[in-house]
C-alpha cells in the first residue's frame, strides 16, 4: 500500500484518559504537527482519527504516548487505517454513545498548585471562589453520574457556564479547555450555611458569597463550634484541633471515645514545624489523592493529646479542595477533619441526610448545591518509619479504582468481598476495577450504602442496569455465610440464576498478594503468610495465622492455588464468646494463656470475681478455636497491661506497635532475643509456647517495650524458620496484620537479605483486598 495525504488513520488509547485533559492535550499536539482530524471520547477511551500517512500517523501515535498528561495512564493502544475521511482541521467533537462503556474511571483529584494560586490572587477572577478546578484538578469519580466523562453526564450538568467560563472552556491555549467542571462564582455551585438546635436544622443563608459566608465558619471555629462541611466525597466535621474540649465534644457527640482523629493543616510549613515527615510522606501529602499520612508528632505541636489518645503520631492531611484550602489557611491553626457520620455508619454525602442526620452532632452545617454521585472517605496511607515501605490502610478518595488483573478473566464478573472493610470487584472485559472502602457491613446504614454504590457502579457499565444482572457470569462471595455480602451474593445469584462461587477468607487474600505482584506464573517455591483477625476456616474454625507454602513445581501458582495448597497455621487456641473476644482483649488473653503456670495472678484481676467463674466455665467446655494472630495481638497487649477492652477495631494492637516502636526508635533494629528460639517447630507454631515464654519476661520484670519489640521480632523469625525448614526463598504477605508498620520494616530488615518479600502495592493488606482476592481465585476456579 502507498501511503498518501488522502489515508486516514484511527488511533485508539485505552486506560485512564478521560477526565485528564487528554483531548485537549491531542488537540494541541496535533496542530503542533499540522495534522487534520478529530478526538472524542468513546466507549473504552479516547478516539482519534486523522488524515496522514502511515509513517506520520505511527509517529503520533509514540508522541502521545511519551507526552501524555501526568494523570493519564495508556493502558492499551491500537493504530488502524480506515475508510478514508476528509478534514479541514483538527477538532474536539462530541463523545461517542455505546451500550456498554469499558473505561478507567478517573479518581478525584487534589487541588492543584495553579488552581491554589488563582485562588489565593486577589488579581485574579477566582479569588476565594471554593469550586475553582481545571483539567488538572477537582472532582471527577465522585460526581460521575453516566458515562463518558463529560459534563452532561456528571453533577456538574446543571450549573451552565457563563460567558467568561465558556470562552476558557474552547480555548485552546487556557489550562482551562475542555474542562467538564469549570465553573465561577457567577456560574458555579453556591454555598449555603445552617445552624443546628440539636434537633433540626435553621437555614440562616444560601448565597454564594464566600465574603458573608467562610468569615462566619472562621468564627464558628474560633468560638469552638463543630462544623459539618460538604467536601468531594461526603461531609467532614472540623473543630479546633488545638480546643480539648471541642475535641471532646466531638468525640462525645459522635460517639467516637478513644479513635484517632484526623488532622488538616492549612500548609506544609506550618505541619512540618510540628510533625516529623520524610521526602517520601510529604510528596504522597502534596501528591494528586492527597492522603492522610500518620506522622510522629514533635515537641511544638499545638494538637491536643485527646485528638490521638495515648499515641505519638497524627494522621495528617493538607487541603485537596479549594473550600478546605479557604478554611484551613483562613482559621491559621490545624483542625481536626473526620469523616462526618456517627460512628459505625458510612459517610453521610446527601444533603437532606446530612440537615437530619449531623444536626446531633454539628453546630453548623457549609453545604452546597452540587451532588455528589458516589461517597468516599479520605484514602489513608502510611510509611514504614525505617525503609519507608508503603501500606495501603484505606483505599478510597484520590485512588484509582482500576486494579491491573494478574490473571486471565475476560467474562463479566462479581466479587462482593468481606464484610469488615467491605469493597466489591468487578471483571470487565477489558479491566478489573476495585471499588473504594466501604466501610462494616455491620450497620443497616452501611448495607445500604454497599448496595447504593455498587448499584451506581453497575449501571455506569450499562445504564440500563437490569439487563447487567443476565450478563454476570459467576458471583463470588466468602464462604461465611452470616456476612451480609455473602446473603447479597446468594440472593442475586438465586434471582438471576447466575453461578455462585464461594471463596475461603485466607485464600482469597493469598490470591490477592500473588496477583498483586504478578506471580501466578511463578513456578518458583514460595510461601504466603496470611495473618489477620478473623476468617471463617474450611474446617469450622476462625482461621488469622495461616501459613501456605508452594513448592517447586512445573505447574505454575495458579494451578496450585486452584487445588488449595497444603497449610500450616499456629496451633489452636480458645475462640470466645464469638464477637465479644475482639472486643475485650483480656478474653484473648485468657484464651491465649489457658494452662501457663503463673497466668492467672495476670489475669484474675481484669475480670470480676462472677465473670471469673463463667469464664473458666466457657474455657472449660469451649469448642471453637482459632490460629489468630490478631487475637495474639491482643492478648500480648493485654497482658501487658495496655487495654484490656477496646473502644476501636485494632485499637489494642496499635498500642502494642506503638510500644514497639518506641523501644527501637530509641536502640534499633538489630534486635537479637526471641521467643520460641530453643523449640523446634516441625509443624505448626506453638501458640502455647509462645505463651509460656512471654510470661516468663513479665514474671521476670523485663520492661513492657521490650517485650513488646521482642514478640513482634519473634513472629519475624517465626516466618523465617518457616520459610527456612520448607525451602523457600519468596515470602508473600497478606491480611489486616501486616498494617503493622513495625513489623513489615523488622520484616524487611532481617529477612530481604535472604529472601524476596512481596507486599500488597495499590490495595491494603486488610480486608479490602478480599474482593479482588475472590476474583482471582475464582476466575481461576472457573477454568477447571
Amino acid at each position: 500500500m502507498l501511503d498518501t495525504i488522502n489515508t486516514t488513520f484511527e488511533i485508539r488509547l485505552n486506560g485512564l484518559v478521560q477526565g485528564v485533559g487528554f483531548r485537549p492535550f491531542v488537540f494541541q499536539l496535533a496542530n503542533e504537527w499540522g495534522l487534520k482530524g478529530k478526538v472524542s471520547n468513546g466507549a473504552a477511551g479516547v478516539v482519534i482519527r486523522i488524515n496522514a500517512d502511515l509513517t506520520t500517523a505511527s509517529r503520533f501515535r509514540e508522541a502521545l504516548l511519551h507526552e501524555a498528561p501526568a494523570l493519564a495512564q495508556i493502558i492499551q493502544h491500537t493504530l488502524q487505517e480506515i475508510e478514508p475521511l476528509h478534514f479541514e482541521s483538527f477538532d474536539i467533537v462530541e463523545s461517542e454513545t455505546a451500550e456498554r462503556f469499558s473505561l478507567v474511571l478517573p479518581p478525584d483529584f487534589a487541588l492543584c498548585n495553579n488552581c491554589r494560586q488563582e485562588l489565593h490572587d486577589p488579581a485574579n477572577r477566582r479569588y476565594r471562589y471554593p469550586f475553582i478546578t481545571c483539567t488538572h484538578c477537582g472532582p471527577r469519580y465522585s460526581i460521575i453520574t453516566a458515562l463518558p466523562y463529560d459534563r452532561p453526564y456528571t453533577s456538574m450538568a446543571a450549573f451552565k457556564q457563563c460567558a467568561s467560563c465558556w470562552h476558557e472552556y474552547n480555548d485552546p491555549a487556557d489550562r482551562r479547555f475542555y474542562a467538564q467542571t469549570n465553573s465561577c462564582d457567577d456560574c458555579g455551585p453556591q454555598l449555603g450555611w445552617y445552624k443546628t438546635d440539636g434537633t433540626r436544622s435553621v437555614q440562616l443563608s444560601f448565597l454564594n458569597d464566600s465574603r458573608w459566608i467562610l468569615p462566619r465558619v472562621n468564627w464558628a471555629l474560633k468560638a469552638g463550634k463543630i462544623l459539618a462541611v460538604k467536601g468531594i466525597g461526603g461531609y467532614l466535621l472540623l473543630c479546633d484541633a488545638t480546643n480539648e474540649q471541642a475535641v471532646e465534644t466531638l468525640r462525645r457527640r459522635k460517639h467516637r471515645p478513644q479513635k484517632p482523629f484526623a488532622v488538616l493543616y492549612p500548609m506544609l510549613e506550618m505541619l512540618q514545624a510540628e510533625v516529623a515527615l520524610n521526602e517520601v510522606e510529604i510528596n504522597a501529602l502534596q501528591g494528586v489523592a492527597a492522603p492522610i499520612v500518620p506522622a510522629e508528632r514533635q515537641d511544638a505541636c499545638r494538637v491536643a493529646q485527646n485528638v490521638a489518645p495515648q499515641l505519638s503520631s497524627l494522621g495528617i492531611m493538607l487541603p485537596y479542595t479549594p473550600l478546605l484550602d479557604l478554611i484551613a489557611n483562613d482559621f491559621g491553626k490545624p483542625l481536626v477533619a473526620t469523616s462526618g457520620n456517627i460512628s459505625g455508619n458510612p459517610i453521610v454525602y446527601e444533603d437532606e441526610k446530612a440537615l437530619t442526620d449531623l444536626t446531633a452532632v454539628a453546630d453548623h452545617i457549609l453545604t452546597n448545591n452540587r451532588p455528589i454521585a458516589v461517597p468516599q472517605d479520605d484514602s489513608v496511607l502510611r510509611f514504614t518509619p525505617k525503609h519507608q515501605q508503603p501500606i495501603v490502610i484505606r483505599r478510597s478518595r484520590g485512588l484509582p479504582l482500576y486494579v491491573p488483573k494478574g490473571y486471565q478473566n475476560s467474562d463479566f464478573c462479581v466479587a462482593m468481598g468481606a464484610s469488615m472493610k467491605s469493597t466489591f470487584a468487578i471483571n470487565t472485559t477489558d479491566y478489573l476495577y476495585v471499588s473504594q472502602y466501604l466501610g462494616d457491613l455491620e450497620s443497616y446504614e452501611t448495607q445500604q450504602n454497599f448496595e447504593q454504590v455498587s448499584a451506581h457502579f453497575l449501571r455506569l457499565q450499562n445504564p440500563d442496569f437490569l439487563p447487567v444482572f443476565g450478563e454476570i457470569k459467576a458471583l463470588f462471595c466468602d464462604a461465611h455465610e452470616g456476612y451480609f455480602s455473602t446473603q447479597l451474593a446468594v440472593e442475586a445469584g438465586h434471582r438471576w440464576q447466575i453461578p455462585i462461587q464461594k471463596i475461603q477468607h485466607h485464600q482469597a487474600h493469598l490470591a490477592a498478594v500473588l496477583a498483586e505482584n504478578d506471580l501466578l506464573h511463578s513456578t518458583q517455591p514460595l510461601l504466603g503468610v496470611v495473618w489477620d483477625g478473623t476468617g471463617y476456616g474450611s474446617d469450622g474454625q476462625i482461621w488469622g495465622g495461616e501459613f501456605y507454602p508452594f513448592n517447586f513445581s512445573e505447574q505454575p501458582l495458579s494451578k496450585q492455588l486452584r487445588e488449595l495448597p497444603h497449610r500450616l497455621h499456629f496451633d489452636y487456641f480458645d475462640a470466645l464468646l464469638g464477637d465479644k473476644m475482639p472486643r475485650e482483649p483480656r478474653l484473648s488473653a485468657l484464651s491465649f494463656c489457658k494452662g501457663v503456670v503463673g497466668s492467672d495472678a495476670i489475669l484474675q484481676p481484669k475480670f470480676s470475681p462472677v465473670e471469673w467463674g463463667v469464664y473458666q466455665n466457657v474455657l472449660s467446655n469451649n469448642l471453637l478455636k482459632t490460629s489468630s494472630v490478631g487475637r495474639i495481638f491482643d492478648a500480648v497487649a493485654s497482658v501487658l497491661g495496655l487495654m484490656d477492652k477496646v473502644t476501636y477495631e485494632g485499637e489494642a494492637a496499635f498500642l502494642l506497635e506503638t510500644l514497639a516502636a518506641r523501644y527501637f526508635a530509641r536502640h534499633g533494629y538489630a534486635f537479637s532475643e526471641y521467643y520460641l528460639e530453643n523449640t523446634e517447630i516441625k509443624a505448626n507454631i506453638p501458640t502455647r509456647k509462645l505463651a509460656e515464654e512471654l510470661l516468663i519476661d513479665i514474671q521476670k520484670g523485663c520492661s513492657s517495650d521490650w517485650i513488646a519489640a521482642k514478640f513482634h521480632f519473634s513472629l519475624v523469625k517465626i516466618v523465617e524458620t518457616t520459610a527456612q525448614r520448607l525451602g523457600v526463598r519468596q515470602l508473600a504477605f497478606s491480611g489486616g496484620v501486616f498494617q503493622n508498620a513495625v513489623l513489615i520494616d523488622l520484616l524487611i530488615e532481617h529477612l530481604s537479605p535472604h529472601f524476596q518479600l512481596y507486599f500488597h502495592r495499590q490495595l491494603s493488606p486488610n480486608d479490602e483486598n478480599i474482593a479482588y482476592g475472590q476474583m482471582v481465585l475464582g476466575s481461576l476456579l472457573m477454568k477447571d
